[in-house]
C-alpha cells in the first residue's frame, strides 16, 4: 500500500494524515502487477530472522513504487512476484505490519477472498477483554488494533450505526474496568460506538450432542462476526475469546464437566461462521514479557490460526500437536519467512 497526494501527486510508503505541501488528505494506492527489481541473498541470522539463507527482494509495481520484502524462495530480476491467495474456509492468511495496521488487516482479509459487506451489513466485533491492565501488557485487544478494524469496516461502506462491539466478564472483575483501563472504551467513544455487555442481553439455547449452550442473541442478529484474538506464544488463544458469547453460568458449568477443547469444538457447530483476526504485532512470551513480531493473521478456522502461529513462533501448545501444518492452506507470507524462536530471544 502507498499513499498519494491528489494535488501534487507525491507518494509515501507510510500513512501520514495530510500532505505536508498541499495539506490535502492522502489517497491509498494499491500495488498491482508486481515484479522483482532486485535480489540479495542473506546468510547471517538476526533476532527477527534466525533462519538462513533467505532472500531480500526489491519489488516494483506498475506505477514504479518500490519496496523490499523477505522471501525464502529465490527469484530472478524481471520475474513476476505472485501473491498467494486462498478461498478455502480453513485457510490462514498471514501478513506483516509495515507501517499501517489497517493495511495489514485489509490485506489478510483480501487474501482470504474478501468480505461481502454493504452499508446495511450488521457487524459484531468481539474484542478480547480479560484484565483491567494497560494495553502494553498485551492481555487485551490493543486500542490501535480495534481502531484499525473500525476504520476498515467504515471504508468498506458499513454504516456506523450497524457496527457493534461487545464482550463480557467471566470473573468478578467488571467488564467496564477492563474496557476502560485497556483504552478499548476510549476507542469506542471516538467512533460513537456504544460497547455492549453481553451478560445484560438475551441468550438463545442451542444443543449439540450432549452440550447445551446458551448463546448471546446478538450473535444471531449479526451478518458478520469478527473475533479479535490476542495471540500469545505457547498458547492457543484464537478460539478462547469466542467463548465469551456464552452465558457466564453456562460456560462455568460446561467447563466443570468438559475440557475447553471439547467446548470449543462443539460450540463451533452451532455458531454462525465468524472471522478471527489474530493480533500479533507485540505478543506475550511464556514468561509474560512482550516481544515484537509485527504480524496479523486471519482465518475462519481459529484452531488452524493457532496452529500456524505456533509454527511461526516454534512453540506449540498441547492441544495443537495433533494438527498437521501441511494440511492447512496458507495465504500471504510463507511461514518459513516469519519464523521466530521465542526461547532464544
Amino acid at each position: 500500500m502507498f499513499y498519494q497526494c491528489p494535488k501534487c501527486h507525491r507518494v509515501w510508503q507510510y500513512p501520514i494524515e495530510k500532505c505536508p505541501d498541499c495539506f490535502s488528505a492522502l489517497e491509498k494506492i494499491k500495488s498491482e502487477k508486481i515484479k522483482v527489481a532486485g535480489v540479495s541473498k542473506v546468510t547471517t541470522p538476526t533476532h527477527l530472522h534466525p533462519q538462513t539463507p533467505y532472500f531480500v527482494l526489491l519489488l516494483e509495481d506498475k506505477k514504479g513504487n518500490r519496496w523490499v520484502q523477505k522471501s525464502k524462495k529465490e527469484y530472478q530480476i524481471g520475474q513476476e512476484f505472485p501473491e498467494k491467495e486462498s478461498r478455502d474456509k480453513n485457510a490462514v492468511s498471514v501478513w506483516r505490519i509495515k507501517y499501517d495496521v489497517s493495511e495489514a488487516i485489509e490485506k489478510t482479509i483480501q487474501l482470504l477472498g474478501g468480505l461481502n459487506l454493504s452499508q446495511n451489513s450488521k457487524v459484531l466485533v468481539l474484542p478480547t477483554l480479560v484484565l483491567p491492565v494497560h494495553s502494553y501488557f498485551r492481555e487485551n485487544t490493543s486500542p490501535e488494533f480495534l481502531e484499525a478494524v473500525f476504520k476498515f469496516l467504515l471504508e468498506k461502506g458499513v454504516r456506523l450505526e450497524n457496527i457493534r462491539a461487545a464482550s463480557q466478564s467471566f470473573d468478578e472483575v467488571p467488564i467496564g474496568a477492563a474496557a476502560q483501563k485497556s483504552q478499548i472504551l476510549e476507542v469506542c467513544q471516538k467512533f460513537n460506538i456504544l460497547p455492549q455487555d453481553l451478560s445484560q442481553g438475551k441468550f438463545v439455547k442451542k444443543t449439540e450432542n450432549e452440550f447445551g449452550f446458551e448463546i448471546s442473541e446478538e450473535i444471531f442478529n449479526a451478518d458478520l462476526i469478527i473475533n479479535l484474538a490476542v495471540l500469545k506464544i505457547g498458547k492457543a488463544t484464537a478460539g478462547e475469546n469466542i467463548l465469551k458469547v456464552l452465558r457466564k453460568e453456562n460456560y462455568l458449568g460446561l467447563k466443570y464437566l468438559y475440557s475447553e477443547k471439547e467446548i470449543k469444538e462443539n460450540l463451533k457447530k452451532v455458531l454462525p461462521q465468524y472471522l478471527t483476526l489474530g493480533e500479533a504485532n507485540f505478543v506475550q512470551k511464556p514468561d509474560k514479557f512482550t516481544t515484537f513480531l509485527g504480524l496479523v493473521l486471519a482465518s475462519f478456522n481459529p484452531l488452524n490460526l493457532d496452529r500456524v502461529f505456533g509454527e511461526i513462533t516454534m512453540n506449540l501448545s498441547e492441544e495443537l500437536r495433533g494438527l498437521k501444518i501441511e494440511n492447512i492452506p496458507i495465504a500471504g507470507r510463507e511461514i518459513e519467512e516469519l519464523k521466530y524462536d521465542a526461547g532464544k530471544f
